[in-house]
């Protein structure tokens, strides 16, 4: 059976305020590409509220490092009270979404995915052995790159979330308050 070693746990962002749902997904979406990550979505959930939309996502993408080791982040992602809204930018009318944003990402090391070292105990006593003595070296820098991609990933998520933030206030006041 595969090893998993927890190198992240339960990292949280939260963001409340205007949005755009689909390019929260293509920027997450971009970054997984070009990190060279396979998505994996495990679950995908969406209910209309009274209050709103209610969106959860959990996604699961990975990324094989060498024939014994793989990298794993582990993304749930919850919105609610999601509403569409129409915001003023430059005299002209945009769609977008408004609500609360809560992402929690774990990452995970997982060794020997593939049950090579489980067919007997000595297969097993030996991988313990190797791992501990041999392979301890390389498993510490596999797990500096989970922690770095997790890092990223949640500081990439962050930014984007924030050039909402700072640009929602010109976009939402009228037109007329903006003249001197």
């Amino acid at each position: 059976m595969a090893e998993r070693t927890i190198v992240v746990d339960h990292m949280r962002l939260t963001y409340e305020g205007l949005f755009e749902v689909n390019e929260l997904y293509r920027t997450i979406d971009e970054w997984l590409r070009g990190k060279g990550y396979d998505k994996k979505e495990s679950k995908n959930i969406e209910k209309v509220t009274p209050e709103g939309k209610y969106i959860e996502l959990e996604l699961e993408p990975w990324k094989k490092i060498t024939s014994y080791a793989k990298n794993i982040v582990k993304m749930r992602i919850i919105m609610t009270n999601i509403k569409e809204v129409e915001v003023e930018k430059d005299n002209a009318k945009v769609k977008m979404n408004q609500g609360k944003v809560h992402i929690v990402f774990d990452g995970f090391l997982e060794t020997d995915y593939e049950n090579r070292w489980e067919s007997g105990p000595m297969y097993y006593f030996i991988r313990t052995i190797f791992n501990k003595y041999i392979y301890g070296f390389y498993t510490d820098g596999y797990k500096k790159n989970i922690l770095d991609d997790v890092n990223h990933l949640h500081s990439t998520i962050k930014s984007f979330l924030n050039l909402y933030r700072y640009s929602a206030e010109a976009w939402t006041k009228p037109s007329a308050q903006l003249r001197p």
